[in-house]
């Protein structure tokens, strides 16, 4: 479980989150919504561990993201909506990186790159943008990690690769993780993501189940 309390962050100043609280629940698949330049990217590396918190506090499953424990780590996948289009094959990147994640799968990333309709011995720096994002989220899935987070994954893939990256997020994920996918486009996740959280001005607007939503709405 990841919980969040009180987390407050800034940009020289500009104060971009504040007064965060919320818990992340293992076996659910969350989406993170709000427009840009409301702070999702920054709370998905505040949750990584590449920044570190002003105020308040994240605690996953005992770890201190901010720490970079290497048992910590080892069980988070962070996908950046930058993809670097390196000088290698799809194939061999995933070798020489997949060491750095213990449940690492290179066969799962070969079928995730099938199935996404990558060709895993392509060189990257070959790749289209569309391309280079399903490798890495082909990667991301093969980490086997049991939180991942994926910071607008969907950017820069035609409705049919949308289609696929739903599915394969649904097949190819751990039944115990806690996935954390921001959009600002909800429907490119429409059917995987429950509960929705909604981030608006530097704080938590919604933070519910679609059922506990659709009670709201009708009562």
């Amino acid at each position: 479980m990841i919980r969040i309390k009180d987390l407050g962050f800034s940009y020289g100043g500009f104060p971009v989150l504040k007064n965060i609280t919320m818990s992340l629940e293992e076996g659910r698949v969350y989406g993170l919504l709000g427009e840009n330049g409301v702070g999702k990217t920054t709370l998905l590396t505040l949750m990584s561990g590449l920044k570190k918190p002003l105020t308040g506090s994240i605690e996953t499953d005992g770890h201190i993201p901010y720490d970079r424990e290497p048992s910590f780590l080892s069980d988070l996948y962070y996908l950046s909506d930058e993809v670097a289009a390196i000088n290698m094959k799809a194939i061999d990147y995933a070798t020489n990186y997949g060491r750095f994640w213990d449940n690492f799968d290179l066969d799962k990333f070969n079928e995730v790159m099938q199935v996404l309709g990558n060709d895993s011995r392509q060189k990257m720096s070959k790749m289209s943008f569309g391309q280079l994002k399903k490798t890495y989220i082909a990667f991301a899935l093969a980490c086997n990690t049991k939180y991942l987070l994926m910071d607008e994954p969907t950017n820069g893939l035609d409705i049919p690769s949308k289609a696929q990256f739903r599915k394969a997020v649904m097949k190819y994920t751990r039944e115990d993780s806690v996935i954390l996918i921001s959009t600002h486009q909800v429907r490119d996740l429409e059917n995987i993501i429950d509960p929705i959280i909604i981030l608006d001005r530097q704080e938590v607007l919604l933070n519910a189940t679609i059922a506990e939503i659709s009670e709201k709405l009708h009562s």
